[in-house]
């Protein structure tokens, strides 16, 4: 005697097995960014031109570097790498300024430009003393589940850089026709 089949449609458009098909239908999961929370990109790193201090009126140029991250782990029950590609810096120079740039900057020679002239992320501070600088690096975040395939995730994981510290002067110049060494009486000796 033949068993009686189901009348009943198979729908496999939402089932994971379905029941005249040998094999599973499996999605991987959405992510969001708060899922990622355990996985952190390494904080960037913050120097500065010239390094450790300022001249009151001129540019000091601030860098950060932050480059692309891949950190492998386990994700809501399924092994993942997890990209990590910085997407934007935010600079506070410690005087009350920030800036939102989509570059961490590059040193004056690496720019070809020549001291004290102002870059992507330089900063011009109006008076004197010791400021603390830091910046925040935006990364926009992938996950690869073993396809291949990179799936964006809506957000931004931020990392924040140490405090760097400017200690900014002031510089005073004369014109004069001697040195102070041959007029030690002469202006500003």
């Amino acid at each position: 005697m033949e068993s009686p089949r189901s009348t009943e449609p198979d729908d496999c458009a939402t089932a994971t097995v379905c029941r005249d098909m040998p094999y599973k239908i499996i999605s991987v999961p959405d992510v969001t960014i708060e899922d990622l929370a355990s996985f952190r990109p390494a904080a960037p790193t913050l120097t500065g031109e010239p390094f450790g201090f300022g001249v009151v009126g001129l540019p000091a140029n601030v860098v950060a570097a932050a480059s692309e991250q891949r950190l492998n782990g386990e994700l809501l029950g399924w092994d993942v790498t997890v990209r990590f590609r910085p997407a934007g810096y935010v600079f506070d120079y410690g005087d009350g300024t920030t800036l939102r740039t989509a570059t961490g900057g590059a040193a004056w020679a690496a720019a070809g430009q020549p001291q004290f002239t102002p870059t992507a992320t330089s900063h011009t501070y109006r008076a004197r003393g010791t400021y603390t600088a830091s910046a925040r690096v935006l990364y926009s975040a992938a996950v690869d589940f073993g396809s291949g395939v990179w799936r964006p995730v809506p957000g931004y994981v931020t990392a924040e850089s140490g405090a760097y510290r400017i200690e900014v002067l002031e510089a005073r110049t004369a014109l004069v026709d001697r040195t102070c060494a041959e007029d030690p009486r002469g202006p500003g000796c």
